[in-house]
């Protein structure tokens, strides 16, 4: 293997080439030791011109003629340098790199061009790949533990929410037929469902968080924010990188990277990612530990260059997701407003019937449907930028596809009330975006584009009843609930598809009226289609003409049919006005009006009121959003960043998920709640106190609140009361803490090891919150209790070769809830997604 590793090497450093030009600029660029740096990123300020340097320092870049310039000169754990180039023949540049904090000189491309994130007027939060992988962060759902803002609910893949600021998808079961309010991008590429966010990253540069509507930037219009997510992108200059994790519980996790020329104008990148972890569940029934993880990754990107303007990039990436489940604890049983014979107790007292513990951290379950949560994920995309003008023409064609197939048990006990419930999906989409970035005038750029996709979702969906179905159903206490075989493989075969085209122009301008104050307004049109057809039908169970047997039985399950064909047009847009007091004060203000578009039911809808129609619950109106925000970035002394944001989002027609008392509507629906609102404020600091010592956090303050819906479902506690509604005016948005935070610091050293020269470190992070409702109306018994958790690593890190570190993740073994929900049919007893004990291991890794 080493073998053929090494001759992979070889292979591609004989292709490698370079040429120079009259109008290159050459260099070496090297540590303050005078060490070479390969793999140092060289920017040309203000444009999407780059370059990395080879194993020995050197690096060329075309200046395209254009000069006056200003080369950023860029390493992890070092001081990004600033070079102004103004007259021509260049000199070898010879570059030192200062070991210091990046934090601060740290570069994005959110607003189309390369640019300080300190100088962008946006709240946003920006994660380098070496970042994520040092502090284990491999998903999203470890990415929240270092932005607070970010908030992820899964129940399972499917069942993946993922917010910003509280906002974002409706919290609870996931509904195909509304759009994520946060968008989720990789290398230019939107992915349409939630579920793309539980699957492992794959040899990541960047990731960056924007907070707040993001409309005239992005082509899918988001209400919340957007993750902007950029991988590493192939090199002319050979390179590789191998790592493999071992942990606690069975934990492997490996990662491997290749580069290289493959032509004098080819360039090719490979990546593989995987990742195994044994149980953390005992399944006392099958002796099984579950919740296991199994995800396998691969990405592949040929770069072409057939000029020095134009780069090409044909990427193909496959995911596969294979766990054991991701089974839920029953963690409480609330009682409810139904007659005593229909409480938890009752019910499972006269079927003989006990849990396996009244503790979920005893992390006990008696499931006997099978989990199964397999996911595949994966498309081709081809990206053009070419430089046209003072600017780049950018078109990214992709096709992508998401294939889920599950099995729960969603009644969380080891009773047959749901003897299979699974919902398979196949959803497939074709994205299309055209955008011009670039200087227009000496005092206005600007960057403008097109956007449409197209999505098709489908499908074939299965519940179906088992031998304690009766019990839990029954509503009467007539003996005809007792007769035999009456709901045993009684159940509804679902069939759902939704297809859902979205097309919009959008831009955005800024205008430097000085060199201090800009002015960027923004606008978009987008016009929103989605053609829906449901159909489910009853099968199974006693086959009888007694018309009072068929009268229970439709009351679990009945047939339904619905057809929904709706589209919508809005335009929208925001303006921020942006000032620069000083070299170290860059203060903002922004008014954005966005929208999310109509949404279609497409998971079972509850028997409509007098004188509605399932027609009339098909359709959940459009959100719209009007967002108020100011701003300030500020470097209070020498390397450090201290940013503060005030935010005030008003929603009307808020898009909700609620869960019904019906059996038949076990996965919820969508709703509209009149009014909601949400506000609250940001912290984000890092310091470098000195060459040894970093330190940063963040923290943000978020109240959330319903502030009109007088229609909103029966809290679980409730269930049964007189009424079918409740008024939850005033009450706080599920899924909403009103604190959250982050606080690490990295004490490290130069040292060597193995003969590699780098750096010995420890680092310490945490990651807090408070409580938070986890039911769309406020129920006291899912409140989910705020928690702590702490992790740390211990090792030594070298840009190139060997590299070491142990780490552990909450070290203090916290028990603590990331979401509770009910049952479906609302019987009183609901269960917890528990978050991991305590893990430990090491990681080895090797670069060339």
């Amino acid at each position: 293997m080493k073998n053929s590793i090494k001759n992979i090497l070889t292979i591609l450093s004989i292709l490698t080439f370079s040429i120079s030009f009259a109008q290159n600029i050459e260099g070496l660029i090297t540590t303050n030791q005078n060490i070479p740096l390969g793999a140092a990123n060289v920017v040309i300020k203000g444009t999407t011109s780059n370059t990395t340097s080879d194993s020995d320092g050197k690096f060329i870049i075309d200046t395209k003629g254009k000069l006056p310039l200003t080369l950023l000169v860029q390493y992890v754990g070092y001081k990004t340098a600033e070079i102004e180039i103004t007259s021509l023949p260049i000199p070898s540049l010879q570059i030192t790199l200062n070991e210091e904090n990046t934090l601060l000189e740290v570069v994005v491309s959110s607003r189309r061009r390369i640019e300080k994130v300190q100088d962008v007027p946006i709240a946003i939060s920006v994660i380098t790949g070496k970042q994520a992988e040092q502090s284990g962060a491999f998903n999203v759902n470890r990415i929240k533990e270092l932005v607070p803002s970010v908030q992820l609910y899964s129940s399972n893949p499917r069942n993946t929410g993922i917010n910003i600021r509280s906002l974002g998808s409706p919290f609870g079961l996931t509904n195909d037929g509304i759009d994520p309010g946060v968008g989720f991008y990789v290398d230019g590429v939107y992915y349409a469902r939630p579920a793309a966010t539980t699957l492992d990253f794959i040899d990541i540069e960047q990731i960056e968080v924007l907070r707040g509507p993001q409309g005239s930037l992005f082509g899918k219009n988001t209400t919340s924010g957007a993750f902007n997510i950029t991988t590493r992108k192939p090199s002319f200059t050979s390179g590789a990188n191998f790592e493999v994790s071992y942990g606690n519980y069975g934990y492997l996790q490996a990662k491997a990277s290749v580069t290289g020329a493959l032509s004098k104008k080819i360039a090719g990148r490979i990546s593989f990612s995987g990742t195994q972890r044994d149980g953390l569940i005992d399944n006392v029934a099958t002796g099984r530990a579950t919740n296991t993880l199994n995800n396998q990754g691969i990405r592949g990107q040929l770069l072409y260059k057939p000029t020095e303007n134009t780069n090409i990039i044909l990427a193909a990436d496959i995911t596969t997701q294979r766990p054991d489940g991701y089974a839920q604890v029953i963690a409480g049983i609330a009682p409810t407003k139904r007659a005593a014979y229909r409480q938890f107790d009752a019910i499972i007292k006269d079927l003989n019937y006990q849990l396996p513990s009244l503790n979920a951290f005893d992390r006990k379950i008696d499931h006997d449907t099978p989990w199964r949560s397999g996911q595949d994920l994966g498309g081709v995309s081809l990206n053009i930028d070419t430089k046209i003008g003072n600017g780049t023409l950018t078109a990214t064609t992709a096709w992508r596809f998401w294939n889920w197939d599950p099995s729960n048990d969603r009644d969380f006990t080891g009773l047959q009330v749901l003897a299979k419930s699974q919902n398979p999906t196949r959803q497939t989409q074709i994205t299309q975006e055209v955008r011009y970035a670039g200087q227009l005038t000496s005092k206005v750029s600007g960057v403008v584009g097109v956007f449409f996709i197209d999505q098709t979702s489908k499908t074939d969906g299965t519940e179906e009843s088992g031998n304690a179905q009766w019990r839990f159903a029954q509503s009467t206490t007539s003996a005809l609930w007792k007769t035999p075989g009456l709901f045993e493989g009684y159940g509804i075969k679902t069939n759902a598809s939704i297809r859902s085209s979205s097309a919009a122009v959008f831009g955005q301008l800024d205008w430097a009226i000085t060199d201090r104050l800009h002015v960027l307004p923004g606008i978009r049109s987008n016009f929103d289609k989605k053609d829906a057809d449901y159909s489910r039908k009853t099968y199974g169970g006693l086959q009888t003409t007694d018309p009072a047997l068929l009268a229970l039985k439709k009351l679990v399950y009945s047939d339904q049919a619905f057809t929904s064909n709706t589209d919508n047009t809005d335009f929208s847009g925001n303006l921020t006005v942006s000032f620069k007091a000083s070299d170290k004060i860059n203060a903002y203000a922004t008014y954005a009006k966005s929208y999310k578009p109509i949404g279609v039911n497409v998971a079972g809808l509850p028997t409509p009121a007098a004188g509605q129609t399932l027609a009339d619950l098909a359709v959940v109106k459009p959100e719209k959003i009007n967002h108020y925000e100011v701003g300030v970035k500020t470097s209070p002394f020498k390397n450090s960043i201290f940013n503060l944001t005030f935010f005030n989002t008003d929603i009307k027609d808020f898009q909700t998920n609620v869960q019904a008392a019906e059996l038949g509507v076990n996965r919820g629906y969508l709703a509209n709640a009149d009014k909601v609102r949400v506000r609250g404020a940001e912290l984000d600091a890092s310091f470098v106190v000195n060459s040894h010592l970093t330190l940063n956090g963040a923290a943000t303050y978020t109240d959330g609140k319903y502030i009109k819906f007088t229609n909103a479902p029966l809290p679980l506690e409730e269930t049964g009361a007189s009424v079918a509604f409740k008024d939850v005016s005033g009450t706080d948005l599920p899924g909403a803490s009103k604190w959250a935070g982050s606080l690490g610091g990295e004490l490290s050293d130069n040292a060597k090891f193995f003969g590699n020269s780098g750096k010995i470190f420890l680092a310490v992070d945490s990651y807090a919150r408070s409580e938070f409702s986890s039911s769309p109306s406020a129920s006291k018994y899912l409140v989910v209790p705020g928690y702590a958790i702490f992790n740390a690593r211990l090792g030594f890190r070298a840009s190139e070769g060997f590299s070491v570190t142990f780490w552990g993740r909450n070290l203090l073994n916290k028990d603590y809830y990331e979401q509770l929900l009910p049952a479906g049919g609302n019987a009183g007893q609901y269960a917890g997604v528990i978050g991991d004990q305590r893990t430990y291991g090491i990681t080895l890794k090797y670069s060339l």
